[in-house]
């Protein structure tokens, strides 16, 4: 049972200074000093960037680390979980049920449509962004920003091996340019099986203790087909971490909410979460009597399952957070201390005093959309097919207009990445596609209303089932040609993004035809909240920026938008109710805890491995390190900038993170580094492996 009270008297300090161990912290605004009083260590420049020239992200979700000087990345199993499935439907094998390791280098298998960025240079655009729309009305203002945003991208993004975003930090009070380098061929080198990498499932995930390996090992490779050599890596430690000590984690944390107005906070519980529960509890069944046809279509679905638990449980956690009665009370009193703050200063009330009420009217507004939007758009997004024909339909349509009016994610700065992910090879399965185009459908038939014109014109008289059983039939967008490194060099796919507007009109595909059928309406509401919705709010909430900084000044930290952070904190348990929850476990602990039936059976790799296991050898731990969604995979370091552990999960308290930071009781959860080096040199005859880590054939001995 969450604690909340802590909580809520923690939060007291999220919008003036920021209590001790918490925040996300951009690197080039890390509190160095402030680490240094409270820790006697410093970290200099040459340190900071050190670490973050070794951080990569991987681009669809999740964090990351180079950790050999041989292009070698270490994440999380689950982080690569779509790799280890594309994998296995390629090869026809099993890997998240058995397991993979490459033995040698020219074992290492591509992980179709993986792609890793590491972030190289962080430019401030803020005077360029802002002045771009200083006479921007407010029904204009998305356009004008969006266009503004897009040339800055372009000038950034010399070559497809670069990537660049803009980043709006304190919700548009200040404007970064990201310029990351792209690396696209990503090959799997070793991943253990399911049972160990998500041992306890569902009822331990976002709990403590854990006994998880929850890792991966992928490499980088060049152009040329080697892998990569790269001089920015971070060293493995001697596995000798221990309670209280220094940690820094250095990921790409999903995206936070903490400098919400009430009015958003308010619409997100009674809402937009509501909403989600609804949706992924009924998909979450859906999945699940999918998954009862057989064992082959369970390995299909089961990463979207994976997928669907884990969003469950944090849309249960938030909603929760924002339920509880302290919780919201304190959120409340923080925003009148500012509101009361900014109302005292004449100049600040007349600048910024109306602020609070127009982002109220523009949720309210928001609300109205929301219905369409979300049929329309994400539900549609969970067919691969239909993702693949709606980005050749939209390709076709934007390519001709000019940079500026295009929709963002076809810009000529993220033009390779749309490309890359409609051309992927990966596996396509017709049951599991039919099956998920059929609850999309039916989704947002029942979203919509059967009266709907939209419905009327799409459905005719066919049921979705109907619709979607011969879309994916039928389709020849299921057709692509490789080369023998797995290189898209052909097929329908290709013909129709080369062709661009004259080919995509021309298809009679179905699946085309159903993605041009339901586009027109999608990008009619998708526009209406751009117009009526985004560009308002962006107004208001550089506003609200503005307003925060001339109160409390600018030392603190931003909300979480996918892109690097680095946080920092201690190895410390927390306190349950009346015991305490020590920061360890053990190897031991995980076979005390195995009963042999999943979610708590451990693989066989194991049990026989078991008598050559030093079973003191810590397993999993928990930190103070403030982290949310996205940090996955991140490396937990110390503070000689190396490897003590790999971040994948949080505890159960963690959950309401997204609105706020609790030190007594927020931890982040890491499998230690002498588990890892234990399990692959013992579990797994990974030797190569680790001697690529740590320069010797044999794990070190684990002590603490």
């Amino acid at each position: 049972m969450m604690i909340r009270l802590p909580l809520a008297a923690a939060l007291t300090l999220c919008l003036s200074v920021a209590s001790a161990d918490e925040g996300m912290w951009t690197f080039n605004n890390f509190p160095a000093a402030k680490v240094g009083q409270a820790y006697g260590f410093t970290p200099d420049q040459a340190w900071l960037d050190h670490v973050r020239m070794a951080s990569v992200r991987i681009a669809g979700g999740c964090s990351a680390s180079l950790v050999s000087a041989e292009g070698l990345v270490m994440t999380n199993h689950h982080c690569a979980r779509s790799c280890i499935e594309n994998v296995s439907g390629l090869t026809h094998k099993d890997y998240n049920r058995d397991g993979f390791y490459a033995k040698t280098t020219a074992d290492e298998a591509r992980c179709p449509g993986m792609e890793m960025n590491q972030l190289v240079d962080i430019t401030d655009v803020t005077k360029r962004v802002q002045d771009s729309t200083r006479n921007a009305q407010p029904e204009t203002f998305n356009d004008v920003q969006k266009s503004a945003i897009a040339a800055i991208e372009k000038e950034c993004g010399t070559s497809d091996d670069v990537r660049c975003e803009v980043i709006s930090l304190y919700e548009g009070g200040r404007y970064d340019l990201y310029k990351y380098r792209r690396y696209q061929d990503i090959r799997l080198v070793f991943a253990p099986e399911d049972r160990i990498a998500f041992f306890g499932g569902d009822p331990d995930n976002f709990n403590f203790p854990r006994y998880d390996l929850d890792v991966s090992m992928v490499r980088i490779y060049g152009r040329d087909g080697k892998p990569l050599h790269n001089a920015e890596h971070l060293s493995w430690s001697d596995g000798k971490l221990k309670d209280g000590d220094l940690t820094f984690v250095s990921g790409n944390p999903g995206g936070t909410s903490r400098d919400m107005t009430m009015a958003q906070f308010d619409d997100e519980r009674d809402d937009m979460l509501v909403r989600g529960l609804t949706r992924l509890s009924e998909l979450r069944g859906y999945v699940t009597q999918y998954q009862e046809r057989g064992a082959e279509e369970k390995r299909q679905s089961n990463d979207i399952l994976f997928g669907v638990e884990n969003s469950l449980k944090v849309y249960k956690g938030r909603h929760e957070a924002l339920a509880d009665k302290a919780f919201h009370a304190q959120l409340a009193a923080n925003e009148k201390a500012l509101r009361d703050k900014v109302m005292q200063d004449p100049a600040l009330a007349q600048a910024y005093g109306g602020v609070w009420d127009a982002i109220d009217a523009i949720v309210q507004k928001d609300e109205t959309y929301r219905t369409e939007n979300i049929a329309l758009g994400r539900t549609m997004g969970l067919s691969q097919l239909f993702t693949i024909a709606r980005n050749l339909v939209r390709h076709g349509d934007e390519i001709g207009k000019p940079n500026g009016e295009r929709l963002r994610e076809f810009g000529d700065s993220r033009l390779p990445q749309m490309k890359a992910a409609t051309l992927v090879n990966e596996p396509i399965y017709d049951e599991l596609e039919i099956a998920m185009l059929t609850w999309s459908l039916t989704t947002m038939r029942a979203e919509l209303g059967a009266d709907s014109p939209i419905v009327k014109r799409v459905f005719g008289k066919r049921s979705p089932a109907q619709i979607a059983t011969d879309a994916v039939r039928h389709t020849h967008l299921k057709d692509l040609k490789v080369d023998a490194n797995g290189n898209v060099v052909g097929g329908y796919r290709q013909q129709l993004w080369d062709g661009g507007k004259a080919a995509v009109d021309a298809s009679h595909d179905p699946m085309i035809e159903l993605a041009r059928a339901l586009d027109p309406d999608a990008r009619a509401i998708r526009k209406k909240i751009e117009t009526e919705v985004d560009g308002p709010m962006k107004r208001q909430q550089e506003l609200l920026a503005k307003a925060r900084f001339a109160v409390y000044g600018d030392t603190r930290y931003p909300d979480a938008t996918f892109t690097l952070r680095l946080s920092y904190g201690t190895v410390k348990g927390w306190q349950e109710g009346d015991h305490a929850v020590a920061p360890f476990t053990t190897l031991a602990g995980a076979f005390d805890r195995a009963t042999g039936a999943d979610p708590f059976q451990l693989p066989d790799s194991w049990i026989k491995a078991k008598a050559r296991l030093d079973l003191a050898t810590p397993f999993d731990f928990v930190t103070t390190n403030d982290i949310i969604g996205g940090n996955s995979g991140s490396p937990l370091i110390n503070r000689k900038g190396e490897v003590a552990g790999l971040i994948f999960d949080g505890n159960i308290h963690s959950l309401g993170g997204d609105y706020g930071y609790d030190p007594a009781l927020n931890r982040a959860v890491a499998v230690d580094s002498a588990a890892l080096l234990e399990a692959m040199d013992k579990v797994y005859g990974a030797g190569r492996i680790v001697k690529e880590l740590t320069g010797s054939a044999t794990a070190p001995a684990a002590s603490k």
